[in-house]
């Protein structure tokens, strides 16, 4: 038994306002490809398959044709719902999938019922929202624990009747190094699962974290099929080839635009060969400079020309100053002191023309009114 193990695509995403649909495609179509070239028997997708519940069409476009052609291309599906998708909305058609080979769980008391490959029975184990099972549930604790807890045991009952089990999960297991790109899931100050309770199965296929990440030989993250934030800059994406009872190989997967992390001054950003492989990269910039520099963001632009994030840290900047009195005094005069303070040098002369200006036709216009 060949599974492609894969999550949280976030169909929809942008990344600081660029659209990532593209690359999602580029992806799908490297997933269809390793199913075919590696005779994959079941691709399974432990969550976030969508980026918010209302995706946008062209998202939803793009997953219908992934489902098709993974389909065409000999595998079965299994997924479950992530945290960031609609349960209901994801359920939709999935009496009518499940006879094409495409099997949707959403419902958490579907949680222990097997999709049977051959003689391999496939758990999916949604992400468990824990307030909302803990009462038809009976649970005695609150969090993710508990709920999890909960279905693997019933997953274990069913298991011990057939050859192999694996498990789908959406979760954040205790270790597992987060990034900034996904969503808080804690409840109560309780958002992890250990990973003992996941013991008794074949293998886990783990959703929620976008970092590959093996946590035993037989329980994993694969991670985003790309990066959703710039902490996830030198992560690999992709996707485990698992045999079972082999063990798993991890497949990657196309980069369409590689993120990267820059700090240092401007000119010395603008002027080092050091950094020529970064000019095709999305960028976070991060200026040490003393004095913020004028027109920062279209000079780096000139060589970075898809520089996405700009940020200042001066180098030796000293401690906030105390809060000065605005109350009674003029609004140039606060106005001025404004960019005095964020850029460390006063406004020019053309500048403070400028702001006068506009000052003043804001309060002819207030008159007006």
């Amino acid at each position: 038994m060949r599974i492609l193990h894969t999550s949280d695509w976030h169909l929809g995403r942008s990344f600081h306002r660029e659209s990532l649909l593209s690359g999602q495609a580029a992806f799908v179509d490297h997933l269809v490809e390793t199913v075919r070239a590696e005779q994959v028997d079941v691709v399974a997708i432990a969550g976030d398959v969508y980026d918010r519940a209302l995706p946008p069409v062209d998202a939803v476009a793009l997953l219908d044709e992934a489902l098709a052609r993974v389909r065409a291309a000999g595998a079965r599906v299994v997924l479950i719902s992530g945290n960031h998708d609609s349960a209901l909305r994801l359920r939709f058609g999935s009496a009518l999938f499940e006879a094409s080979g495409v099997h949707v769980r959403t419902a958490p008391d579907r949680s222990w019922a097997p999709v049977l490959v051959g003689d391999v029975a496939f758990y999916g184990i949604p992400y468990l929202e824990p307030e909302l099972v803990r009462t038809p549930w009976e649970l005695a604790d609150r969090g993710h624990t508990a709920a999890i807890t909960y279905a693997m045991d019933r997953v274990r009952a069913d298991a011990a009747h057939h050859r192999a089990s694996v498990v789908l999960s959406h979760c954040f297991v205790t270790g597992g190094q987060a990034s900034d790109s996904e969503r808080d899931i804690s409840v109560g100050g309780v958002a992890h699962v250990p990973l003992a309770a996941f013991d008794g199965v074949d293998y886990v296929a783990l959703g929620h974290l976008h970092g590959r990440q093996r946590m035993s030989e037989t329980v994993r993250y694969s991670g985003s099929p790309l990066a959703y934030s710039f902490s996830e800059a030198g992560h690999v994406k992709g996707s485990w080839l698992v045999t079972l009872g082999s063990g798993a190989e991890f497949v990657p997967a196309p980069v369409p635009r590689p993120v990267g992390r820059l700090r240092g001054e401007l000119d010395d950003l603008l002027a080092s060969p050091a950094h020529t492989g970064l000019e095709d990269h999305w960028l976070q910039i991060t200026l040490t400079d003393a004095v913020r520099p004028k027109s920062a963001m279209d000079r780096l632009r000139a060589r970075f020309p898809h520089t996405l994030a700009l940020a200042f840290d001066p180098a030796g900047a000293l401690p906030a100053a105390e809060p000065v009195r605005l109350s009674g005094r003029p609004e140039a005069e606060v106005a001025l002191d404004f960019v005095r303070e964020v850029r460390g040098e006063p406004a020019a002369p053309e500048e403070e023309d400028l702001l006068r200006q506009a000052i003043e036709a804001s309060r002819v216009k207030e008159t007006m009114a």
